[in-house]
């Protein structure tokens, strides 16, 4: 098998939309809402083309990562960026895919002028790739509990030493904020699949 990382072109919007569903559905929530989000980024001000990449083995998309600016106190970040979704199909997961196609893009946003990388997540996984949480830099999200560590909020410092003056409050470009319905009506244009019952571990 022979596996290529490339730009995301247009023409691969709906099957990188429908391989993130895939990928997501009744992971998190009841179905899932990353497809919309990724479709929403794309139209954003925030989001970076030249660090939208998919991950095609033997010509077929298995992976997809996208990249956008964060903000702070409103305005938008020119060299701090976020990444997510990422999104490996169900049948290649468990492959390394995703690690490979962050630590590629990872590279690639240094490459651009990228200076850190901030993300939410597993501490347990996104360690390996550098990031640490982002109150150590005194770096938190909108809201949150400054006495504690927030660690599922993690940066990745690509300059070394460029975070030591940026302490502050940041957050994602507002594509990451959907709603129940815009969901169900997104949803549509896509083959029917069932929904598991909602969990009080879900993260909705």
């Amino acid at each position: 098998m022979s596996m290529i990382f490339r730009l995301e072109e247009q023409i691969d919007h709906n099957d990188v939309e429908q391989l993130t569903r895939e990928a997501f559905w009744n992971v998190y929530q009841p179905g899932c809402c990353e497809h919309l989000v990724l479709h929403k980024l794309r139209e954003s001000e925030a989001f970076i083309r030249e660090l939208d990449f998919v991950a095609a083995e033997d010509g077929k998309i298995v992976a997809n990562i996208v990249y956008s600016r964060m903000y702070k106190d409103g305005r938008m970040c020119s060299s701090i960026a976020a990444f997510g979704p990422v999104s490996v199909h169900p049948d290649h997961q468990g492959k390394g895919i995703g690690g490979k196609i962050i630590t590629h893009t990872l590279q690639k946003a240094k490459e651009t002028g990228i200076k850190a990388v901030m993300i939410t997540g597993s501490p347990q996984y996104y360690c390996r790739f550098g990031f640490v949480p982002a109150s150590k830099y005194d770096i938190y999200l909108p809201g949150a509990d400054r006495d504690k560590e927030n660690e599922f909020f993690m940066v990745n410092e690509l300059e070394e030493g460029y975070l030591k003056a940026c302490a502050g409050t940041y957050d994602f470009d507002k594509s990451f904020m959907v709603k129940e319905d815009e969901v169900d009506a997104f949803d549509k244009k896509f083959v029917p699949k069932v929904k598991r019952e909602a969990r009080e571990s879900d993260i909705l």
